[in-house]
């Protein structure tokens, strides 16, 4: 940080002495004025106050001491020493922009506005009449280059206030600054005046520019004047603080706020943040999956237990509805008799192969707020388990969790999605909505993609997910009817990369007019479609399948498509036992059951198979890792492709 302010002071002070050569002045900032209003008193541009005061582009308040420079008008003899301009005029017509003058006479914007100074104020309006000035020419006849003016985009800042501050038009931002047509992103890096250079490498997005007459320092916060610094990216993990994370980071705290603006605002578990490359991030070690083999060679009989919510007392006390009626009725019962059936088949599979392990099933008799798994503890020595299966509602889990924490006896929750208290004994098997996205999401990056997202405006949800967690990728701006724009998709495609199109909409047309422009992109670009959650829609005869299958849609999921032997088997026996196909519980019910007594029957505790391996099973992978506010989660998630085949894969 010491660079950073060594620089600002130097080139400051280079600043004031160009201007202390002609008539400085001061002004002290009322309440509720602008940079605008006391550029316009002082007849000056708002880059011409941000020039001798950096500082105010962080915002000013009531109080502040601005220094003002002398105004445009004032040095025009001086400037007419320096250069020769030839001037001609012309009369502004409908629909005409800014831009479009510019390359019609080959002209800056800021040579245009400095003999146009009206232009700050008003912008452009039909009917005026402008002056042309030429390219200005120094006397050695080299053309001056256009000042660069950046800006960094600082927290809560919109496009309109950028564009106030600096006199220019929200489509002129958006026109210099194309990544930020449908997001602003807080410490973007905004060009507001100027045209770089096309060719070289591009400076880091997070240094912080300071310009100096025709030159443009590049400032990083982190090293000082250098070459851009590598990063990294990094999720802020449960409890850590900007402290913590300094150290972690080895910078300051303000070195590492300049580099996340966001932090300003407070440490945010989940946060992604751009921290140096040079430090050592320690990285989940990626599990190998495994086929556990029955290996207990002690003689020691395993206990698992099932509790499942039968609520029999319930269905017995019901005096309107008969069981079929029930049956018929109640889904939540239905759920639980599919996966005790597959859970059924998995016992029976267990015994077949010899494993040596005990199996209870209770009623566990809960709704999502009671239970009575205390009573079962106590009565039924369930502490004495080597694991145990269920309850079904996450609140159940955490309570049975909490009973048998002092014996440490490992609780599975067989389908809760909630995340609640993290127990360091439960055993969280479906994985978490937002790890199955950022799956999807890893394995894009883990391919090389160009990430696109077009996601409709109702889908608030979804964008602020991407926002907030995936800020590399790119949003297809929308048209005024909320349809998809195909050209600015188009746009942001590129050549010899995937280019992935993250799709989240219910919205027919917008599904098929992004559909049609990929499949008009496929003769030039690499593209595949993508959707981070069911979407029904799809499903409907208003979509071609196949243009699905052409654009190999792609999605996570905790499932997959299997037609292995050992699927087929499964399939087999449990029809053979209840006259149907089975249900996705009926095979999860399977899974979980069999993966629990597999590792059960290792030489080891049930938690140390967990850290050891993952595994896979008919339909469901069982990939788990420690959470640091304790607890376990699964990772276990498939990518699945449409293939052209009209089969459903899963991507490797």
């Amino acid at each position: 940080m010491k660079y950073f302010f060594a620089v600002c002071m130097t080139v400051l002070l280079f600043n004031h002495s160009v201007f202390s050569q002609g008539k400085t002045t001061t002004h002290k900032v009322e309440k509720g004025e602008t940079i605008a209003q006391i550029a316009q008193k002082y007849n000056v541009t708002p880059f011409d106050i941000y020039q001798l005061n950096p500082d105010a582009q962080s915002g000013i308040k009531r109080g502040n001491i601005l220094i003002i420079g002398k105004s445009e008008s004032k040095q025009k003899a001086t400037v007419a020493n320096a250069v020769t301009t030839k001037m001609t005029t012309h009369l502004v017509a409908p629909k005409e922009t800014l831009y479009g003058i510019q390359k019609k006479y080959a002209v800056s914007e800021e040579a245009l506005k400095q003999a146009n100074p009206f232009l700050e104020k008003d912008g452009l309006q039909i009917g005026q009449t402008l002056t042309i000035p030429s390219n200005i020419i120094l006397k050695n006849n080299t053309v001056a280059p256009e000042k660069l003016v950046y800006h960094y985009v600082l927290p809560k800042e919109t496009k309109y206030s950028i564009s106030k501050q600096y006199g220019i038009t929200v489509e002129e931002l958006e026109r210099k600054n194309p990544e930020v047509v449908s997001n602003l992103p807080e410490g973007f890096r905004l060009l507001i005046k100027g045209n770089p250079k096309t060719s070289g490498p591009k400076p880091d997005k997070t240094a912080m520019v300071i310009e100096s007459k025709k030159e443009i320092v590049i400032v990083n916060p982190v090293k000082g004047i250098f070459a851009p610094t590598q990063y990294l990216n990094y999720v802020v993990k449960p409890k850590e603080t900007l402290y913590s994370l300094s150290k972690m980071a080895g910078v300051t705290q303000e070195e590492l706020i300049a580099l996340n603006p966001i932090l300003s605002e407070g440490v945010i578990e989940g946060m992604v943040l751009k921290v140096p490359a040079t430090i050592k991030v320690s990285q989940e070690t990626k599990k190998e999956y495994t086929e556990l083999s029955n290996v207990n060679s002690s003689n020691i009989r395993k206990k698992m237990v099932l509790l499942l919510p039968f609520n029999i007392s319930k269905i017995e006390g019901d005096t309107v509805n008969s069981t079929a009626m029930r049956l018929k009725k109640d889904k939540f019962l239905n759920m639980t008799l599919d996966f005790y059936a597959g859970a059924l088949v998995a016992i029976d599979s267990a015994k077949t192969l010899g494993l040596n392990i005990d199996v209870k099933i209770f009623d566990s008799q809960e709704t999502k707020n009671s239970s009575n798994v205390a009573s079962l503890i106590k009565n039924n020595d369930l502490e004495d388990s080597d694991a145990i299966i269920g309850p079904f509602y996450q609140s159940n889990v955490e309570k049975t969790a909490q009973l048998l924490m002092a014996d440490q006896v490992p609780v599975i929750s067989p389908l809760s999605k909630d995340l609640g208290v993290s127990y360091a004994n439960i055993f969280q098997s479906i994985p978490a909505p937002e790890t199955v996205k950022n799956t999807m999401f890893d394995y894009m990056r883990s391919k090389g993609g160009n990430i696109v997202a077009v996601v409709d405006k109702k889908k608030g949800s979804v964008i602020q997910f991407i926002k907030e967690n995936h800020k590399d990728v790119r949003f297809s701006t929308l048209t005024a009817n909320g349809g998809v724009s195909v050209e600015n998709l188009k746009s942001l495609f590129v050549k010899d990369r995937i280019n992935y199109v993250v799709m989240e909409t219910g919205n027919t047309g917008m599904i098929k007019s992004t559909i049609a422009a990929m499949l008009n992109a496929m003769s030039t670009f690499k593209v595949q479609l993508v959707i981070l959650e069911p979407n029904e829609t799809l499903d409907t005869d208003e979509i071609n399948f196949v243009n699905l299958t052409k654009l190999k849609l792609m999605y996570p999921s905790v499932t997959r498509e299997n037609e292995s032997q050992e699927a087929l088997i499964f399939e087999k026996e449990f029809r053979k036992k209840n006259k149907i196909y089975p249900s996705v519980f009926a095979t999860r019910g399977f899974d979980i059951t069999f993966d629990t007594m597999m590792r059960l029957s290792q030489d080891k505790k049930y938690q140390e198979t967990i850290d050891a391996a993952a595994t896979e099973q008919i339909d469901n992978k069982f990939e788990f890792y420690k959470k640091e506010d304790g607890g376990y989660t699964n990772k276990g998630i498939y990518i699945l492709y449409y293939d052209t085949d009209l089969t459903i894969k899963v991507a490797e």
